[in-house]
């Protein structure tokens, strides 16, 4: 049987499974992202925590100790592999008596692993949703604060309504590129039994032993979805710009 024949094969006798794998990827990706995004402002702002001379002695102590929280969480996640973080979940887990096993049983896709999955995946994209965010936040004109204090709003204000969502509309391609790359990565999360893509191809694959048929078949639908992920990203960046899509496209194919 030749490798077309395997495709065919594979596609018409496994069609749910990678079916179900992808929404799997799709899940892991878009909340580990967007959860991640969220913590990791949080994990920004407290990387820029500094101590002043000013400040009450509890005040010097809480900032400090969130200072260094958050840089050594960063530095830590950033530094090691998202596999082994999640094998260590999973042996810690059952270090503390929690077997995943019995979360939402009976369920074959979205199970207790999956909600183990979200978890590893959304604290490891929150370190570098941080490094993110910390970076648009420091690349706002020091004059957007200033110009907001002289208006007569608080820092509090001028932070979470002035400077943050600056920060993070110029972030906005390098968040992207994070999405890109958690729909790749959270193919690791299989060591753990989350049934995402890779898992349901690897399943396929020993069931029938068209191995190549099935790796060819996941390989294609990682590159789509990358591929579209790439395209929405570039039609959210023009409309942020206020352009219009299809005149964008088309002054570009005319001046090529």
């Amino acid at each position: 049987m030749n490798l077309g024949e395997d495709i065919a094969r594979m596609l018409s006798t496994y069609w749910q499974q990678f079916l179900l794998g992808l929404a799997g990827t799709l899940l892991l990706s878009v909340v580990g992202t967007g959860i991640g995004l969220f913590l990791g402002i949080f994990i920004a702002l407290g990387k820029r925590l500094r101590p002043k001379k000013e400040d009450p002695w509890y005040l010097k102590i809480g900032k400090g100790f969130l200072l260094g929280l958050s840089s050594t969480y960063s530095a830590v996640v950033r530094g090691t592999p998202m596999m082994v973080q999640a094998l260590l979940f999973k042996y810690g887990c059952m270090m503390l008596g929690v077997n995943w096993n019995n979360i939402l049983p009976g369920i074959d896709v979205f199970n207790g692993w999956m909600v183990a999955g979200l978890i590893v995946i959304t604290l490891n994209t929150a370190a570098y949703m941080g490094e993110v965010v910390l970076a648009g936040l420091n690349g706002v004109d020091v004059g957007q604060t200033e110009g907001a204090r002289s208006l007569g709003l608080s820092a509090n204000q001028t932070l979470w309504s002035v400077v943050l969502p600056q920060a993070l509309r110029n972030a906005i391609p390098t968040i992207g590129n994070e999405w890109i790359v958690n729909i790749k990565d959270s193919s690791v999360l299989n060591v753990i039994g989350v049934a995402e893509l890779y898992f349901a191809a690897y399943n396929a694959a020993n069931d029938s032993y068209a191995f190549m048929a099935s790796y060819l078949i996941i390989a294609v639908i990682y590159l789509l979805l990358t591929l579209l992920s790439n395209l929405f990203l570039k039609v959210l960046g023009i409309k942020l710009e206020g352009k219009h899509v299809f005149r964008f496209f088309h002054g570009r194919r005319a001046a090529a």
